[in-house]
């Protein structure tokens, strides 16, 4: 993001959100101040960016409270919604919009940005759309120059609409489907929205209207839904509309399907009943587009899902803070979000010296063996290598130094930090990416503590298939690993070298 050619004060509404926790630091990449507006101040303490920023505690509501919040403020972004608060989410969202169109034409505020959905022409408007469609109302009648970006699906991990596409996708190979699937859809991906966004801080005071914002690719879900089986290596999916399955029923279905909360699937289900296409791209008269062009749907289907197998379990899955780009996984995303991931995660507290335990660990595999029954091992390996796989047959490359890029039987070493973590990534067949984890740890009264997990992320309904055929054996493989991997580094400090292997336990 280039630097703004004038810093100015953006007040970033619903920064716990999808969007606005992705907006507050591409707004100070681009050199302005930020003030972030919640009622939950601690769900922000984590953010990487927390220091950097001005937090005003309030409630959307609270008329005065918001107006304090909007005092010398020159850009408001309002990214508040209410899904999932109940049948009243249309009353509570226009409440809002009605409190903050006051504050800022009260505080004198420069600027007003409001991210809404795309409005279909004589369609009849689901609730959702319906209610952003006022909300976008009620800010345009504030008195301050208001710019309404419209859009239709956001493409991006996290997103609420593409987390359904995800689950759909990844986990019906047969699907019976409403009409809906039909529908035409433009969706964008979250790079363009806050590039969008945050280009708009700076229009000129006299623009006042509507922009609809899409990506480059027209298509319906049905069409979505196979583009995303064929970017994340799916077979083609069966899709078999049925008229009758109306929107209310299909959002019954989706939570069935889908970890999406219920109430925030369904408003959103019974949108896609509408078409949601651009009629104008007068945005890039103010915004131009990049020299690379709007991110197609593919590529953004790649960056939003690919990441993960790329390096990136940590990032999403245990606490990293600063994401690599918009569409990455943030920490702070639903639990639901980011996809399927399973995990056997054991902790045990021993004796044995630090330095011991890591010896032990850095020294799995190969000639050493795996500290759980050798020949479940050998019978994997042999498996593996009747598809094609690399089985155990590679062994270590030194039996007793690792390094970043090694491989280990059918793992690869993807991240090692001497003394404390090994990480190691699957490579042997199976419908999924795999990865084995090992830290060393300081524990309680001197003692050492080994951390333990295995994780994997399914690929389609034969990856979930997988992991519940394996999963009852998970307590004896992976307990006996952890268990035995202590007492090798005990008996290594108690001078017992044979002990201490993995074909011995």
């Amino acid at each position: 993001m280039q630097p703004a050619e004038r810093a100015l004060t953006c007040l970033v509404t619903g920064a716990t959100g999808y969007v606005g926790g992705r907006l507050v630091p591409e707004l100070l990449a681009a050199g302005h101040r930020v003030r972030v507006l919640t009622r939950a101040p601690q769900k922000l303490r984590d953010r990487p960016w927390i220091g950097q920023v001005q937090v005003a505690e309030a409630d959307a509501t609270d008329a005065d409270a918001v107006t304090r919040a909007c005092a010398g403020v020159d850009v408001v972004y309002y990214l508040i919604h209410s899904l999932g608060s109940g049948p009243e989410f249309e009353a509570t969202e226009r409440r809002s919009a009605e409190v903050t169109a006051g504050a800022v034409r009260e505080a004198g505020v420069g600027r007003l940005v409001f991210l809404g959905g795309l409005e279909p022409e004589d369609e009849e408007l689901s609730p959702h759309l319906r209610s952003r469609t006022e909300v976008a109302r009620v800010l345009l009648a504030s008195g301050v120059p208001t710019v309404v970006l419209r859009a239709a699906v956001v493409l991006g991990s996290g997103s609420v609409s593409f987390e359904m596409l995800r689950y759909l996708t990844e986990r019906l190979p047969v699907m019976i489907t409403p009409r809906w699937v039909h529908s035409r859809i433009q969706p964008i991906a979250i790079r363009d929205v806050l590039r969008y966004l945050v280009g708009c801080a700076t229009l000129p005071p006299d623009v006042h209207r509507c922009f609809d914002i899409g990506g480059p690719d027209v298509m319906d879900y049905a069409t979505m839904m196979q583009r995303y089986a064929e970017v994340t290596g799916l077979p083609r999916r069966r899709i078999l509309p049925v008229p009758i399955f109306t929107p209310s029923l299909s959002s019954h279905w989706v939570g069935v399907i889908t970890p999406v909360p219920a109430g925030i699937a369904r408003p959103l289900v019974e949108s896609l009943r509408n078409t949601v296409v651009c009629k104008e791209h007068d945005i890039a008269q103010y915004v131009p587009d990049p020299p690379e062009g709007l991110l197609g749907f593919d590529e953004a289907v790649r960056l939003a899902v690919l990441k993960v197998r790329n390096n990136a379990v940590d990032t999403r899955w245990t606490g990293a803070s600063v994401p690599g780009a918009p569409s990455d996984p943030l920490p702070s995303d639903p639990d639901w979000a980011g996809g399927s991931l399973y995990l056997d995660e054991r902790t045990r507290e021993t004796d044995a010296s630090p330095d011991s335990l890591w010896r032990v660990v850095e020294g799995i595999g190969g000639e050493t063996g795996w500290y759980s029954f050798p020949l479940a091992w050998e019978v994997r390996g042999w498996l593996d290598r009747a598809v094609g796989g690399v089985g155990l047959r590679r062994g270590r490359r030194d039996p007793r130094d690792l390094y970043v890029g090694d491989a280990l039987d059918w793992w690869r070493v993807e991240e090692l930090e001497e003394g404390r973590l090994l990480r190691l990534r699957a490579e042997m067949r199976v419908p999924g990416l795999a990865w084995l984890e090992f830290h060393v740890e300081r524990g309680d009264a001197g003692r050492t503590r080994l951390r333990q997990k295995a994780t994997f992320h399914p690929l389609g309904l034969a990856g979930q298939a997988y992991w519940w055929s394996i999963s009852p054996f998970h307590g004896i493989v992976f307990g006996s690993m952890i268990r035995n991997i202590c007492r090798a580094a005990e008996a290594l400090d108690a001078g017992d070298e044979r002990a201490a292997t993995g074909r011995a336990a």
